[in-house]
C-alpha cells in the first residue's frame, strides 16, 4: 500500500545572498509583492532540505516528491541528480526520485530551483495581479509499491468518475489508471456497492448503478459519495486510491439561465484570488476555511476561481459546500505565441486533477486575452484548447472571459460552448446604464446565445467616505452605489446564467499604483487581510442571504460636514425602524435598501431596528472635512473649478469632450500625452491595452474633467491643468 508523508518543515531557503530556515507553504513576496512599483522579485531562489529514507517506506518502493504548487517553474534535484521539470505556478506536480534517493540511512538533499522570472513560455506573464514566487503549498513524499495506480500524468488522481442521472438512478463510469500489473481492479462506491474489472492495458473501466441516486443539489444538499479503486494481486490490494464525487446534472437556457439538476438555480457568483495581505499565496488550510465561511455568510453560492488553478482543498471545500464553480487556467491579458504549450498543459493538468469535483460545471479558455489586440494565433489557440477540453472532458461545457473591448460579433467570441464578458461600465469607463445596454443589445440580438457576466466591479478603499460620492472616487460610497445598480441589473435580466462580483476580496497587484495605497486591487467585497467587510458586502447580502440580518452603513464616515446627512440600510427584511439617539424617527418599508434622512449638529448615535434585530452607528457633525476621507491627489473636493484652469470662449478647455479636441491635430497630440501618462499610472497591464470602436465611442463621448474625475489620481491635477494651459491657447474653427 502506499504511504504518504508532509515533509512542510525545515526548508533551508536562499534568495541571492540570504539565507533562513523556513515552513511551508512559503513565498518571498509576501512583502515586496504587495507595495506598489511593480519592483517585488522575480528571480531564482533555492530550497533546500535533508532527509532520511523514512522508516516506514519499503526498501522496494517507489518514490515520488508531490508538490501542490510552486510559482512558477520548477527544476528538482536530489542528491544533485535532476529528476524533473515543471512550468506552471498552480497546479499538482510529481517528481519520481527514486534511482536518486540512498536507502542505507545516510541524509538525502533535496534541492528545488524555483523561478518566477518574466519569459516568453510560461503563463501568466502580464495581469492585474502578483506572481508570488515560492514553494507555496504543501510537499509531499510517496512511497508506492511496484505495481500502483497512475503517478505521472499530469498529476493525475489515478481515478476518474462521471456519473448520468437516468430518471431516479445514476449510471457511474469509473476509470482507474494502472503503472505495472495486477490480476483485476476493485471499484466500490460506499453504501452501493463493488465490481471487478481486469484492466486492458493501463485502464480498468467499469460502470455501477447507483438506484435511488441522492442528488448533489448545491448549497441546498451538496451530497457526496465514496468510491474506492483497489488494485489486486493475488487476492490482497497492492495499492489503493479514493476520491469523493457527486451526482448532478445541470444546463444553460438563453432565456431562464443555469439548470441544477431540472430546477432553476440563479448563480449568485463572486471572484475569489487566493492571496492575503502580508502572506502572498502561502495561505494556510484555517484561511481557506474563512474564505468559504465570508463566502457562504453573503449568501453566494458560485464562485469563480480565478486566474490559475486553486488549492485542492479549496476544491473540495466548494464540494461540501455546495458550491458551483468556474475553474480557469492563467492564460490571461496578453497572448505570448511561444507560450501556447503551456496553455495546453495547464488546461490538461487543470482537467485531469479537478475532473471528479462536482462543483466544477466549466472550463475557461482565457481572461481578457485580447486586452492587447486579437490575432489569428490567439483565436487558434483557443480553438485548440477548446477541442482538448472536449477529449478530455465531454461532460462540461467551455466559456471566455472576455475583455469588454471585444466586439460581440468577434470569432473568437464563438469559440467556446457558452459565453460570458468582463464589463466595467460605470468604473473604467461609460455609466452604470451602459452594461443595462450591453446585455439588452446582446440579447436582442444574439437571443438563441448563452451569456454571462464574468467580471464587474468599483474599486474602494474602506478608509475613503463621502457625501457625494463620484465614479472614480475610490470611495466606500460610490462601489455601494455600483453594486447597488448591478445586483437591480441583474433581478431583471434572469438569462444571464451568471454573475460574477470582482473580487471577493481585495488582493495583491505590485503593478498597481493608485488611491494611495499602492500595490492592491481594491475591487474586493472585503479588504484584503480579511478584517474589514465593505458597505458593499451587505447589499449582496441583503438580496442574497436567507438568515435575517440588517445593516447600517456609513460605519467609518464619522466625520460629516452636511447638515442633513444620509442614512442608508440593507436588510433582507422588508421593515426598517431609525432612532437618533434613542429617539424614534422613521419607519420605512421596502426591499434591500432602506434610506433615511436626518439633521445633525452634533455626535450622534443612529440606531436601526427590526424586529430584535440592531445596529448602531456613531456620527458627528464637524466644520472641516476630515482629509483621511479623501485621496491625497483630490484633497480639494472642487479643484475642477480651479481657477488656473481659465475657460476661454471660442478655444478649446478641459471642459471639452475628448471626441472635440481629437478634431484638431495638436489638441489630439496633447490628449494622447496625457492619456499616456495616466495609463503609465495604471501599471503595465493598462499599457498595452487595445480600445475597441466601442469603448472609444464612450469615451470620445467624456469631457476631460469627467475622465478626470473617474481616474482615481492616474489623472492628476496638474495634468489637467498642465493640457488645459496649453489647450487655450488653440482656437476652434
Amino acid at each position: 500500500m502506499r504511504r504518504a508523508v508532509c515533509i512542510n518543515q525545515n526548508w533551508q531557503f536562499k534568495k541571492e545572498n540570504m539565507e533562513e530556515t523556513v515552513t511551508l507553504p512559503h513565498t518571498w513576496n509576501a512583502k515586496d509583492g504587495q507595495d506598489g512599483g511593480n519592483d517585488y522579485y522575480r528571480g531564482v531562489c533555492v530550497y533546500t532540505k535533508m532527509i532520511p529514507y523514512p522508516s516506514n517506506f519499503r526498501d522496494e518502493d517507489e518514490i515520488y516528491l508531490e508538490f501542490r504548487g510552486v510559482n512558477s517553474s520548477a527544476e528538482v534535484k536530489v542528491n544533485g541528480k535532476l529528476c524533473g521539470k515543471h512550468d506552471g505556478g498552480y497546479s499538482t506536480f510529481r517528481v519520481n526520485i527514486t534511482d536518486a534517493l540512498k536507502r542505507d540511512g545516510n541524509q538525502n538533499k533535496i534541492e528545488v530551483l524555483v523561478d518566477n522570472s518574466a519569459n516568453i513560455e510560461v503563463y501568466p506573464q502580464k495581469a492585474d495581479f502578483t506572481f508570488y514566487g515560492g514553494i507555496y503549498r504543501d510537499v509531499y513524499l510517496i512511497g508506492v509499491p511496484k505495481n500502483h495506480f497512475e503517478m505521472d500524468y499530469f498529476g493525475t488522481p489515478g481515478l476518474q468518475v462521471t456519473s448520468d442521472i437516468q430518471g431516479r438512478n445514476a449510471s457511474v463510469n469509473i476509470k482507474a489508471y494502472t503503472q505495472g500489473v495486477c490480476d483485476y481492479v476493485k471499484f466500490s462506491i460506499e453504501g452501493v456497492g463493488s465490481i471487478d474489472i481486469i484492466p486492458d492495458e493501463k485502464q480498468a473501466e467499469g460502470i455501477l448503478t447507483i438506484p435511488q441516486v441522492h442528488l448533489w443539489n448545491g448549497i441546498e444538499d451538496p451530497y457526496l459519495y465514496n468510491v474506492k479503486a483497489e488494485m489486486m494481486i493475488d487476492g490482497a490490494c497492492v495499492d489503493e486510491i479514493s476520491t469523493k464525487f457527486g451526482c448532478r446534472s445541470y444546463a444553460f437556457d438563453p432565456e431562464k439561465g443555469f439548470f441544477l439538476n431540472g430546477n432553476s438555480y440563479p448563480l449568485h457568483g463572486v471572484s475569489r484570488h487566493q492571496d492575503r495581505k502580508g502572506v502572498g499565496n502561502a495561505l494556510t488550510q484555517e484561511m481557506h476555511d474563512e474564505d468559504m465561511t465570508i463566502i457562504l455568510d453573503m449568501g453566494a453560492n458560485s464562485i469563480r476561481l480565478a486566474h490559475y488553478q486553486h488549492d485542492q482543498y479549496f476544491y473540495d471545500l466548494c464540494d461540501e459546500k455546495g458550491i458551483i464553480v468556474w475553474a480557469e487556467i492563467p492564460y490571461i491579458s496578453e497572448h505570448v505565441p511561444e507560450a501556447r504549450k503551456n496553455t495546453i498543459s495547464q488546461m490538461t493538468e487543470l482537467i485531469v486533477q479537478n475532473y471528479n469535483h462536482p462543483s466544477i460545471i466549466c472550463w475557461a479558455l482565457s481572461n481578457e486575452i485580447t486586452a492587447a489586440g486579437v490575432s489569428e494565433d490567439i483565436v487558434d489557440n483557443h480553438r485548440e484548447l477548446n477541442n482538448l477540453v472536449h477529449r478530455l472532458d465531454p461532460s462540461r461545457v467551455t466559456v471566455i472571459a472576455n475583455v469588454f473591448m471585444l466586439e460581440t460579433d468577434h470569432p473568437l467570441v464563438e469559440v467556446a460552448d457558452i459565453m460570458s464578458y468582463n464589463l466595467y461600465y460605470g468604473w473604467y469607463i461609460g455609466d452604470l446604464e451602459d452594461n443595462d445596454r450591453f446585455f439588452d443589445e446582446f440579447h436582442e440580438k444574439y437571443p438563441e446565445k448563452v451569456i454571462g457576466l464574468s467580471e464587474y466591479g468599483a474599486d474602494a478603499v474602506y478608509k475613503l467616505q463621502s457625501a457625494n460620492p463620484y465614479k472614480g472616487d475610490y470611495s466606500e460610497q460610490y462601489q455601494s452605489i455600483y453594486h447597488e445598480h448591478m445586483l437591480e441589473m441583474f433581478s431583471q435580466r434572469p438569462y444571464l446564467w451568471s454573475t460574477y462580483a470582482w473580487n471577493m476580496f481585495d488582493f495583491g497587484a505590485d503593478g498597481r499604483n493608485e488611491a494611495d495605497d499602492n500595490g492592491v486591487n481594491h475591487k474586493g467585497l472585503v479588504s484584503f487581510d480579511r478584517k474589514i467587510k465593505k458597505d458593499a458586502y451587505y447589499i449582496y447580502k441583503a438580496w442574497w442571504s436567507k438568515a435575517a440580518f440588517l445593516h447600517i452603513c456609513g460605519s467609518r464616515y464619522v466625520d460629516r460636514t452636511e447638515d442633513r446627512t444620509e442614512i442608508k440600510v440593507y436588510s433582507n427584511l422588508n421593515r426598517i425602524s431609525l432612532y437618533k439617539d434613542g429617539v424614534f424617527l422613521e419607519e420605512k418599508t421596502g426591499a434591500h435598501i432602506f434610506t433615511f434622512e436626518a439633521e445633525i449638529d452634533d455626535k450622534h448615535i443612529f440606531e436601526a431596528k427590526s424586529g430584535e434585530l440592531s445596529e448602531k452607528i456613531s456620527i458627528c457633525r464637524v466644520d472641516q472635512a476630515n482629509p483621511d476621507y479623501y485621496l491625497e491627489s483630490s484633497m480639494i473636493q472642487n479643484w475642477f473649478e480651479d481657477e488656473n484652469l481659465g475657460f476661454i470662449p471660442g478655444y478649446y478647455s478641459v471642459q471639452d469632450t475628448m471626441a472635440d479636441i481629437k478634431e484638431h491635430p495638436e489638441g489630439k497630440m496633447l490628449l494622447g500625452r496625457m492619456m499616456a501618462k495616466a495609463i503609465e499610472a495604471r501599471g503595465d497591464v493598462a499599457k498595452n491595452v487595445q480600445l475597441g470602436p466601442e469603448i472609444e465611442k464612450i469615451m470620445d463621448r467624456m469631457t476631460v474633467l469627467e475622465l478626470a474625475k473617474q481616474s482615481g489620481g492616474s489623472v492628476t491635477q496638474d495634468m489637467v491643468i498642465d493640457l488645459n494651459k496649453k489647450l487655450i491657447k488653440i482656437g476652434k474653427a
